[in-house]
C-alpha cells in the first residue's frame, strides 16, 4: 500500500502543515515510508531507525534534510531531540545544529512541537537562554521564523541562518535589494500578516518600550514605505523583467516568481537602507532617523517638522529587524491598511464603532457604483481611505505601481475625497493617498456631522498647511459659497460609525432626522442616522451612495421613520446583507450595504413603484475569529492574483476573474436590464 503525507495530515487534527516544503522535498519523505502494525512509520534520517510518521515528525524530518540538502550542514553536526538541562528537569530540543570548532556546543536550535509562532518562540528562547545558542528557528511547516539571540531579553529576526560557509555576520551585511525582498519577503514566504509582525513586536519590546506604539510604528511604517519608494526604478526593470521571462499561466505562483528572479543580475540596484546590518545600535538609530527626516520631506503633513522616532537604540533595533523583509508596497497596500487597523482600532476608533471596511467589500461597491473619468468622490468616514483609493484604482485603470503617475491620472486622484474625525487614521489615509497622488492629497481632518464649526478649524494656521490645498479643491464643490452643508459629489461610499450616540443639541437641531414626527427635538441620534442625511447632503441630484448600515436599520420597526426620509430623497437601488464575519474580530454586528442614487428629473426619475435588487453574502472571506481565509492552490498554498496579492476567498466580486462571479456582477447584469443611468 502506497503511504501518503497527505493521507497522514489529513487524518490527523494538526496545526503543522508542509507548505513550506518543496515537492521533490515530499516526494523524498514519502519514500521513507512504511507501514508497521497498521501505523505509518519513517525512517529517521539522522539516527536511522524508524520512527513514527506523525506530522510533528514528518516536518522534523523534513527540516533536517533541509539543513543537509539546502544548508549544507553534515548530518555529524546535526542531532534530534537533543537534551538541554533546565536544573533537575531535562527537556528535549527538536533539532539542534553544533557549532563548528567546538563539536559538543549548541549553534542553531529548531522548535517545531509547538505549533502557534507565540508558544513556540517562548520554547526557543528557553532553549537558546539555557544552552547559549546565538541562533533560533521556530516552524510548524507552514511558517517559519529565524533568530538572533542577543542576550536574554531579546530575540532579534534574521532574514535567514548561515549556510555551513557562512556566519551569522555574513547574514546581517549581505547586500540587499528590491529583488531580494521580493524573494525574501515574509508575507509571501511565510503565511503571516503584517498585523502578526507588530503584535509579536508588541510581546517582544514595544509592551515594555515606553513609547506610543501606534505613533513608533506609525514611523517605521512611513520609513520602510519611503525606502522602498525610492527603489521604484529598480521595481520597474524588475516587473519588465518578470513580464517578459514569466509564463503568463505561472502569474501568481510565488515560487515561480523565485525561480525566474533567483538568478537576476541585481548589482547595479540600489542597497535598501531601511535593514540592520550588523552596525551598532546606535549608528543604526542615526541611519534610520535621517531616513525618517526624509519621508517627512517627501510626504509632508503627517509628522511635525520636530518629530523624531523615540524608541530606544535597543528596541529600535529589534524593530527594524522585524520589519525589514516585509515588502509593504503592494499595489494594493492592503499589507499596510491591515496592520492600521489593528493600531489604530486598539485606541480611538474602534471606541467609536467604526472599522475599516474589508478591501473585498470595498471593491465591490465601487464596482457597483461604476464611477467614471470626471466624476468627483467622497467618503465622509474614510478611516484609512479604501473607498477613495480603490476608485482611484477604478478610474486609472490600475493599481498603485511605485512610478511617477500621469498627468491624466493625477487629474483624477484630486477628484477623490476622504474626512474623517479620527486624527490618527486621517494620518493613515494621507500617507496612502500622498503615495498615490505622487505627493498630494484630498483627505482633511474636519467633524463630517459637526460642519458648522467647520470655518473655526479651517482658519488655524496649522491645519491650513497642512489641509489648504486639498480644502480648497473642496469648496470649489459646495452648493452654497456660504454655506458647508450641501456638496455637488458625483458619488459617495462610506462606511460611518455606528455606535454611541450624538447628544448635542447644537448638532441635532441641524438635522431633519434630528426631530420626532411632532417636530421636537430629540434628545439623542444614532451617529449612523445623521451620517445618512448628511451623506445626502453631500450628493448632487442623480449622484449615488453605497453606505454600510447595521442591518436593523433597513428592518427595525423603530427606525421606520429613516427609511421615510431616505426613499423621499432617493431611490433605493440596491440592499446587500453582509455576512456576521465580515468585521470581525472587532464587531459581529450584522450589517448592509444600502445603495441609493438621488432623485433627479434626467438620472433618476422620482417614481412610487420600482424594483431593488436585494441578496445576501453567504461567504465572507473571514472565519469566526476574524482571520481572513484565502484562496489555496492544488499544493495547499495561497494562491496570488497577477499582482502579487493574496486572494480572499468571498462571494462579493469575481476578483478580476480569480474568483466566480459574485454580488457585483450579478448586480451590474441587473442594473444594465433596468437601464440604471450609470450602467448605460
Amino acid at each position: 500500500m502506497h503511504l501518503s503525507i497527505d493521507d497522514i495530515f489529513r487524518s490527523k487534527d494538526t496545526r503543522h502543515s508542509l507548505t513550506l516544503f518543496t515537492e521533490e522535498e515530499k516526494a523524498w519523505i514519502e519514500e521513507r515510508l512504511f507501514e508497521k502494525e497498521g501505523k505509518p512509520y519513517l525512517n529517521c534520517l539522522i539516527k536511522e531507525k524508524p520512527r513514527q510518521a506523525k506530522p510533528e515528525e514528518i516536518v522534523r524530518q523534513l527540516y533536517a534534510y533541509k539543513l543537509i540538502k539546502d544548508y549544507g550542514y553534515p548530518e555529524k553536526r546535526i542531532a534530534l531531540e537533543h537534551p538541554v538541562q533546565f536544573g533537575t528537569e531535562t527537556k528535549y530540543a527538536d533539532i539542534v545544529v553544533f557549532d563548528k570548532d567546538r563539536p559538543t556546543v549548541e549553534y542553531i536550535i529548531v522548535e517545531l512541537k509547538r505549533p502557534k509562532l507565540k508558544d513556540g518562540k517562548e520554547q526557543l528562547r528557553s532553549y537558546c537562554n539555557a544552552t547559549g545558542a546565538p541562533i533560533g528557528v521556530w516552524t510548524n511547516g507552514g511558517q517559519i521564523e529565524y533568530y538572533n539571540r542577543r542576550d536574554p531579553n531579546f530575540f532579534e529576526p534574521i532574514t535567514d541562518i548561515p549556510n555551513v560557509n557562512q556566519t551569522l555576520a555574513d547574514i546581517l551585511k549581505e547586500r540587499f535589494t528590491w529583488r531580494d525582498l521580493i524573494i525574501k519577503d515574509k508575507i509571501s514566504n511565510r503565511g503571516i500578516s503584517l498585523k502578526t509582525i507588530i503584535t509579536d513586536m508588541e510581546d517582544e519590546v514595544l509592551a515594555n518600550a515606553g513609547v506610543d506604539v501606534f505613533e513608533e510604528v506609525f514611523k517605521l511604517v512611513f520609513t520602510k514605505l519611503h525606502d522602498e519608494m525610492k527603489s521604484r526604478d529598480d521595481k520597474v526593470v524588475l516587473d519588465r523583467f518578470v513580464e517578459t521571462n514569466m509564463n503568463p499561466e505561472d502569474v501568481g505562483d510565488f515560487e515561480k516568481l523565485k525561480e525566474v528572479l533567483k538568478d537576476y543580475d541585481d548589482s547595479k540596484f540600489r542597497t535598501l537602507e531601511f535593514r540592520n546590518t550588523g552596525q551598532s545600535e546606535g549608528e543604526l538609530k542615526i541611519k534610520i532617523q535621517k531616513l525618517f527626516n526624509e519621508a517627512k520631506e517627501k510626504w509632508f503633513g503627517v509628522f511635525d517638522d520636530e518629530s523624531k522616532i523615540t524608541l530606544s537604540p535597543s528596541h529600535l533595533s529589534i524593530c527594524v529587524s522585524s520589519l525589514q523583509d516585509v515588502k509593504l508596497f503592494n499595489s494594493n497596500l492592503q499589507v499596510i491598511d491591515e496592520a492600521f487597523e489593528y493600531l489604530v482600532s486598539k485606541s480611538s476608533k474602534g471606541e467609536k464603532g467604526q472599522y475599516f471596511t474589508p478591501r473585498h467589500v470595498i471593491d465591490m461597491c465601487v464596482k457597483m457604483l461604476n464611477p467614471k473619468k470626471g466624476e468627483y468622490m467622497i467618503d465622509t468616514a474614510s478611516g484609512s481611505c479604501g473607498f477613495p483609493v480603490h476608485t482611484i484604482f477604478y478610474l486609472t485603470g490600475h493599481l498603485f505601481e511605485n512610478t511617477e503617475i500621469s498627468k491624466e491620472d493625477k487629474e483624477d486622484v484630486l477628484k477623490v475625497f476622504g474626512i474623517d474625525f479620527d486624527e490618527k487614521a486621517v494620518r493613515v489615509a494621507r500617507t496612502l493617498n500622498l503615495i498615490a497622488g505622487d505627493g498630494e492629497s484630498n483627505v482633511l481632518y474636519l467633524n463630517t456631522l459637526d460642519y458648522e464649526r467647520w470655518d473655526e478649524t479651517t482658519k488655524t494656521e496649522e491645519w491650513l498647511l497642512t489641509y489648504g490645498k486639498g480644502f480648497k479643491r473642496l469648496e470649489a464643490l459646495k452648493k452654497a459659497k456660504d454655506s458647508n452643508k450641501e456638496f455637488k459629489f458625483d458619488i459617495l461610499m462610506a462606511n460611518p460609525p455606528f455606535a454611541g450616540d450624538i447628544k448635542e443639541p447644537r448638532i441635532i437641531h441641524k438635522y431633519d432626522l434630528g426631530y420626532n414626527e411632532k417636530r421636537k427635538p430629540k434628545n439623542k441620534v444614532g451617529r449612523d442616522i445623521l451620517f445618512i442625511e448628511r451623506n445626502l447632503d453631500f450628493i448632487k441630484p442623480g449622484g449615488r451612495l453605497a453606505i454600510v448600515l447595521p442591518q436593523g436599520r433597513l428592518n427595525n420597526t423603530t427606525d421606520k421613520d429613516i427609511r421615510k426620509y431616505i426613499t423621499e430623497k432617493a431611490r433605493i437601488i440596491a440592499v446587500v446583507g453582509l455576512h456576521g464575519n465580515t468585521f470581525k474580530p472587532h464587531s459581529g454586528t450584522k450589517t448592509s450595504v444600502l445603495f441609493l442614487q438621488k432623485w433627479d428629473d434626467k438620472l433618476c426619475p422620482k417614481k412610487e413603484d420600482y424594483p431593488i435588487f436585494f441578496t445576501v453574502s453567504e461567504k465572507s472571506g473571514k472565519d469566526n475569529s476574524g482571520d481572513y481565509v484565502y484562496v489555496k492552490n492544488g499544493e495547499g498554498r495561497p494562491r496570488m492574483d497577477k499582482y502579487g496579492h493574496l486572494i480572499v476567498d468571498h462571494d462579493l466580486h469575481n476578483h478580476g476573474g480569480e474568483l466566480p462571479d459574485g454580488v457585483a456582477e450579478a448586480f451590474i447584469e441587473w442594473a444594465k436590464k433596468e437601464k440604471l443611468s450609470f450602467w448605460n
